[in-house]
């Protein structure tokens, strides 16, 4: 059997093909794009068990590309490949390549989910919706700011659309004010139109996912929760017992111990609010 190791970076991908006693057969770099690597992988004249590589940038269009290909893929965690390679005197890529076709060959590593397609669509979609919220919550913070030093405090709560009607009056009054801060007030206007229709496309994402309605029928879970938690899982075979969800969450009971004194643990399940802020 025969096994192929990635080392991936941004702009290159080094190969190491060995065989099962782990000798060398194979040292090649090619460019970071799959037809590349695919062809590399091609023109080797034996059958290759399993191709790996650990967690990185590129996983996902390497991971997709190669297992069309017919490979079996394998891609390992990131910090299990570290530790090994940590042994290793010198490091470069080819030594990395190496180092992770020897862990393939032996079997030392943890596989790491690669998510369908699907849910990397969902979390561009949602991350989209919170970068414009961030950025109309940092421009109406600036501009509450920079009003107070002329003494105008606006109301610590304004619905979604008033915000720019409650300080537009105000700042057209003064021409100083108009010269500084109406193109903020602008910008912040086109950002929070953009934050509405990914707001709307993320609602209608939910309401159409047949899940994501069946999660919004527990009390309190909205569109946003519901879409989140899917991308979050995205198979939920991967998961042995309904109990590890909560560990891949980071929702883990803590134990303190001191010496000779031991603590009782205590479960510190900490669950951040997953509801999103609407700008003022």
């Amino acid at each position: 059997m025969f096994y192929a190791a990635l080392d991936v970076s941004l702009r290159s991908v080094a190969i190491c093909i060995i065989d099962h006693d782990g000798k060398i057969c194979l040292e090649r770099s090619v460019r970071s794009d799959v037809p590349d690597v695919l062809l590399c992988l091609a023109g080797f004249d034996q059958p290759i068990h399993q191709v790996g590589f650990e967690a990185g940038a590129l996983t996902q269009p390497i991971t997709y590309g190669l297992t069309e290909a017919g490979y079996d893929v394998v891609c390992m965690e990131a910090r299990q490949v570290a530790a090994a390679l940590s042994a290793m005197r010198n490091k470069t890529d080819k030594h990395d390549a190496r180092g992770i076709a020897q862990i393939l060959r032996s079997g030392w590593y943890s596989r790491v989910h690669v998510k369908s397609v699907e849910s990397h669509h969902m979390r561009a979609l949602l991350t989209s919706r919170k970068v414009m919220q961030r950025k109309c919550i940092d421009l109406e913070s600036e501009i509450r700011g920079l009003l107070r030093i002329f003494g105008v405090v606006l109301p610590l709560r304004l619905s979604r659309g008033a915000f720019d009607a409650a300080v537009r009056e105000t700042i057209e009054a003064d021409p100083a004010l108009s010269h500084a801060l109406l193109p903020m007030l602008e910008a912040r206007a086109v950002l929070f139109e953009t934050f509405t229709e990914l707001d709307r496309r993320v609602k209608r994402a939910a309401r159409e996912n047949a899940i994501c309605r069946r999660f919004m029928t527990v009390p309190g879970v909205g569109e946003i929760t519901a879409l989140s938690f899917k991308a979050a899982v995205d198979d939920p075979a991967r998961f042995k017992s309904s109990r590890t969800v909560g560990a891949h969450f980071g929702l883990t009971p803590r134990r303190f111990q001191s010496g000779e004194t031991p603590m009782p643990v205590t479960s510190t399940f900490v669950l951040r609010s997953t509801r999103p802020r609407t700008p003022c």
